[in-house]
C-alpha cells in the first residue's frame, strides 16, 4: 500500500496520470505523441508554416510590447520565436517534442537567428528552462493543452519567470468555436481533455485575475498568402503583470 503524497508536486503528478497520453497531450507520453505529430513537416497543418501570429505581430507594431528577452512556451517549429529573434529579442524557447525542437533548430539555422531551443516540459521541477526574468512570455497554443490542475503549474512558472511589469500573450481555443467545453471536474471522470479545451473572456480572466488586461481578442483570419498565421477560433489575450 503506498502512501507517498507530501507535497504539491505530488499530487499534481497524481492527477496528470489520470490523463493518460495522448488525452491531455502535455502529461507522461505526450512527447511521443507530439514527436508523431510533427513528423511529417509537409502536412498540410496551419501553423506550420513559418508565419508569426497575427497578434503577436500586432502588439510589436503597436508598442504594446518592447520585450528586450521572451520565452515561447511550446514554441513548436519556432515560428513565433524566430519572428522575435528578427525583431532583435533575445529569446528562449521550449517545447516537449523533440522532433519539433529540431525542426525549429533547422530554421533558425536556416535564417541565421540567434534562439535558445529547449526540450521537455517546462511546467516540470527540473524544467529545461531559465529563470528569466522575461519581459515577454508567449504561448501559442500551449494553454489550452494542460489538464486543469496544471493551471496551478503554469501560474507559477509565470510568477517565477516573468519580469515585473512585463507581459504574457497567449493564444488559446474560445468555447463555441473549438476546444472542449466540458466543466473540468467533468474532464477528470472521463480522463479525456478532447483534444484541447476551449475558453470563455470570463474564464481568462479569472484564471490569469492577478494580471492587468491589455487586450482580449479573437484572432483575425489571415488568408493563406498572408505573412501571418490568424484563426478565428483562437482568444488572443495580453495580460501585464503589476509593476514592482
Amino acid at each position: 500500500m503506498d502512501r507517498d503524497i507530501r507535497t504539491v508536486e505530488d499530487v499534481l503528478e497524481l492527477l496528470d496520470g489520470l490523463f493518460p497520453a495522448p488525452a491531455d497531450r502535455w502529461t507522461a507520453g505526450a512527447a511521443d505523441w507530439w514527436d508523431g505529430f510533427y513528423a511529417d513537416r509537409a502536412r498540410p497543418v496551419p501553423f506550420f508554416a513559418d508565419r508569426p501570429d497575427e497578434n503577436l505581430v500586432s502588439y510589436l507594431d503597436r508598442g504594446l510590447i518592447a520585450p528586450a528577452r521572451a520565452l515561447d512556451l511550446g514554441c513548436g517549429p519556432g515560428r513565433n520565436a524566430l519572428y522575435l529573434a528578427a525583431r532583435g529579442v533575445r529569446v528562449d524557447a521550449v517545447d516537449l517534442s523533440p522532433k519539433a525542437v529540431a525542426w525549429a533548430r533547422a530554421r533558425a539555422r536556416e535564417a541565421g537567428a540567434d534562439v535558445r531551443f529547449h526540450c521537455g516540459d517546462a511546467f516540470a521541477a527540473d524544467a529545461p528552462v531559465p529563470e528569466g526574468p522575461y519581459d515577454l512570455v508567449y504561448d501559442s497554443g500551449c494553454f489550452h493543452h494542460l489538464p486543469p490542475h496544471r493551471r496551478i503549474s503554469y501560474l507559477a512558472l509565470l510568477d517565477r519567470v516573468l519580469a515585473p511589469g512585463g507581459h504574457v500573450a497567449l493564444a488559446c481555443f474560445a468555447a463555441g468555436a473549438m476546444g472542449c467545453e466540458l466543466p473540468d471536474a467533468d474532464l477528470y471522470r472521463r480522463a479525456t481533455l478532447d483534444g484541447g479545451l476551449a475558453y470563455t473572456p470570463q474564464s481568462l480572466r479569472r484564471i490569469f485575475a492577478d494580471l492587468t488586461e491589455v487586450e482580449l481578442r479573437r484572432m483575425r483570419d489571415e488568408p493563406p498568402g498572408s505573412p501571418h498565421f490568424g484563426e478565428p477560433f483562437l482568444w488572443t489575450a495580453l495580460f501585464r503583470r503589476p509593476p514592482a
